[in-house]
């Protein structure tokens, strides 16, 4: 959106006021004027500055106009919008204090609008009524009106009446209001074909003069009567309930025309009523029953061509999310029961995901909907089921989940079902979505949570969102101390009781993806005492290569920066990564992080500040055991790059520390060829083997392997004829 704001202010000059104008507009075709302010609408750049592009009314003219969620205040509509002939315009929710007032005195000032338009939306705004002028002439001076949408405003019985003059009225949806009386609508009985009343909390008519009201209804084939059934005082719309009761144990003389009937929420209604009802009126195409208790009567599944909402079954609950998106109440209701529905699911269910996905996104802060919605993502997507799932749908929902883990931070199921979701291998691998503020957000919950089994999945989740952050993310992620401190104090817990488990082990990994190549990272983790934790860890884990091969993978990522080589210049450190180095009955993978480390400390003779002899017994060392290693099948480290490298390979290094480096690039060549013989020629590393192979003081061993290397990659480029730029794995 950043990117559509900077690309309009490009084709756009200001005006004195500082509102926009188009430089240069052609005359457009009318449906591309509609479709580009429903862009900038959708894209969240209308405001008041940018709206002034449609004041060039000539050029951009609009017929179908929707302002929606958009902060527009009542000059700027008036002067960008009122002067086109408009057919249909949506201002519902603005939320910059436009009012209903200023939308229809502005409408109203354009003589052309007052027959064009013919819907008009209002959903969410202050109509702020007692505002206008005396003389000023309301909702009935838009003759053309046929659809129109007040709900969730202040709207009054004398202004319902006002509306109900209008000749053409056919839709009017009057939900959550203020009305009290609906008799107004028998002005507009002949034309009115629905009528949308859901939550009149404020309704004070009989069910006697109510149900009078409705039956002169003639035209009527949709009634919403529905009502929220969390409401929290009980004899609050019991008028209603019995109105209802009546309407369906009525005649089918009653309101003739009707085809499509919502009592959701309604209480005290009986079967044998719905059986009635439905058996009376043969072309009926819908009836919502949601939360009434009333939804598995016999009679409505033998309708076939009969829609419902209820929760008898999966078709009424998945109806019921597709029909009430817009409504928290029973969103919350539906998706409860969809919850139960997918606790034992074993088929995938795409379109189960969409219905959860859209409840969240069109209640983005209700805790109520995101604490079950959650729920149902995760039943969605566990096992198997994820990966039949189109990905863009998983991405989707990954990001609708990472926005409830930002917006609910202290609530703890909610954290916990999103975390559930994610720990998902397919999940994490193969889709595509934020992974660094993924791992910000698990690390963030991981800081106030002590139970073992969520702080498992949480840092096995931080490790591979690790591997798989770009470098420039990698280095924002690891200036962060906090992070560091997380992953070092689960390492300390868990080395204090001297376990081994997946959680130490994906913490380990964690820290040493996010110090390979990382300085800054490298020196956090000297600064938060990992040092010490790491010497501690490596002398207590002397039986566990899995862990020891993690240890000293980081303090290989320490070891190649300089600055910090002081750091483990430490005698009783160094004496034991050689014990490690020299044992024969110690894992190749082990030897060979420890041989990394010494390589690279004993490669600046200047910074060595130990017993010369200890250098020499560690060169010779490193020579003699690599000689011993058998080559490894499997991947046991990645890289990034062979920098770190470089310095290894010149001719002048001792041939300890040229043969380790040239033993872990063969090592890995052998096993990723064609990842690896690119990144060898795009860093110039070829040229560096090429000299150590021609020196005559280079030792056979090395001129062997470094020729060896020289042939893979040689093999690769004709092989492929083309470099091939994948990027490998990381650190597993």
């Amino acid at each position: 959106t950043l990117e559509d704001q900077q690309h309009l202010d490009s084709l756009c000059s200001r005006r004195a006021d500082g509102s926009m104008s188009l430089i240069w507009a052609p005359l457009l075709p009318q449906e591309t004027a509609d479709q580009l302010l429903h862009k900038m609408a959708t894209t969240g750049i209308l405001n008041d500055t940018t709206v002034g592009i449609f004041r060039n009314c000539k050029e951009l003219r609009l017929r179908r106009a929707s302002i929606r969620c958009c902060p527009v205040s009542a000059e700027g509509f008036c002067l960008a919008l009122c002067p086109h002939r408009l057919q249909e315009l949506d201002a519902s929710w603005v939320p910059e204090g436009l009012t209903g007032a200023d939308i229809v005195s502005g409408l109203a000032s354009n003589l052309e609008c007052r027959s064009s338009l013919q819907r008009l939306s209002l959903n969410g705004l202050r109509l702020d009524w007692e505002s206008l002028e005396e003389d000023v002439v309301g909702f009935s001076s838009l003759q053309g009106l046929r659809t129109l949408n007040l709900a969730n405003t202040d709207l009054t019985d004398a202004v319902l009446e006002d509306i109900c003059t209008l000749p053409q009225l056919e839709t009017l949806d009057i939900s959550c209001s203020a009305v009290s009386k609906l008799t107004a609508l028998l002005e507009c009985k002949n034309t009115l074909k629905s009528l949308i009343a859901h939550r009149l909390r404020q309704l004070d008519m009989s069910p006697a003069r109510l149900l009078f009201v409705l039956s002169q209804l003639h035209a009527l084939r949709h009634l919403d009567f529905s009502d929220d059934h969390f409401s929290v005082d009980d004899s609050d719309g019991r008028d209603g309930d019995e109105t209802v009761r009546q309407l369906l144990e009525g005649s089918p003389q009653v309101l003739p025309s009707l085809v499509s009937l919502d009592i959701s929420g309604r209480k005290r209604i009986t079967e044998a009523a719905v059986r009635v009802f439905v058996e009376a009126r043969s072309s009926f195409v819908f009836l919502g029953l949601l939360a009434t208790g009333v939804s598995s009567c016999e009679v409505l599944s033998s309708r076939e061509n009969l829609k419902v909402t209820g929760e008898a079954n999966e078709k009424q609950v998945c109806e019921a999310l597709r029909r009430y998106r817009d409504r928290e109440c029973f969103t919350r209701e539906a998706l409860i029961h969809l919850y139960n529905l997918t606790t034992d699911i074993d088929k995938p269910r795409p379109d189960m995901l969409k219905l959860v996905l859209g409840g969240m996104q069109s209640h983005p802060t209700s805790l109520h909907v995101h604490l079950v919605a959650t729920a149902c993502a995760f039943n969605l997507t566990t096992q198997d089921l994820a990966e039949a799932m189109p990905v863009s749908l998983l991405t989707s929902t990954v990001t609708q989940l990472l926005f409830a883990m930002k917006t609910f931070p202290s609530h703890q199921q909610v954290q916990k079902n999103c975390l559930l979701a994610l720990c998902s291998d397919y999940i994490l691998q193969d889709v595509p979505f934020d992974k660094y503020l993924a791992a910000t957000l698990v690390i963030n919950w991981l800081s106030s949570h002590e139970d073992p089994t969520l702080q498992r999945m949480a840092v096995a989740v931080i490790s591979i969102l690790v591997a798989k952050l770009s470098t420039e993310e990698t280095a924002q992620l690891s200036k962060d101390v906090f992070i560091m401190k997380q992953l070092l104090a689960i390492v300390q817990q868990k080395a204090m009781v001297g376990v081994v488990d997946s959680t130490l082990k994906f913490a380990l990994s964690a820290l040493w993806n996010l110090t390979d190549e990382m300085p800054a990272a490298a020196r956090n983790f000297i600064e938060c005492q990992g040092l010490e934790l790491y010497e501690e860890v490596l002398e207590s884990y002397y039986t566990e290569p899995s862990i020891q091969q993690k240890i000293l993978g980081l303090l290989n990522n320490l070891a190649e920066v300089e600055e910090l080589q002081a750091d483990l210049l430490e005698e009783d450190l160094l004496e034991h990564i050689l014990s490690l180095l020299q044992d024969s009955q110690v894992e190749v993978g082990v030897r060979y992080f420890a041989g990394g480390i010494l390589a690279h400390l004993t490669s600046r003779p200047e910074a060595w500040t130990l017993d010369e002899e200890l250098r020499s017994t560690i060169l010779h060392q490193l020579h003699t055991s690599i000689m011993t290693w058998t080559q490894l099948e499997r991947e046991m480290v990645s890289y990034r790059s062979f920098r770190p490298f470089c310095p290894l390979l010149q001719t002048c290094q001792p041939s300890g520390v040229q043969l380790w480096a040239v033993w872990a690039i063969h090592l890995v060549c052998s096993q990723n060829t064609s990842h690896y013989s690119s990144m060898l020629e795009k860093e110039s590393v070829t040229e560096l083997l090429k000299a150590l192979a021609a020196h005559p003081d280079t030792h056979g061993d090395i001129k062997g392997l470094s020729e060896n290397i020289l042939r893979m990659v040689e093999q690769h480029q004709s092989h492929s004829g083309a470099f091939d730029n994948q990027t490998g794995p990381r650190n597993s």
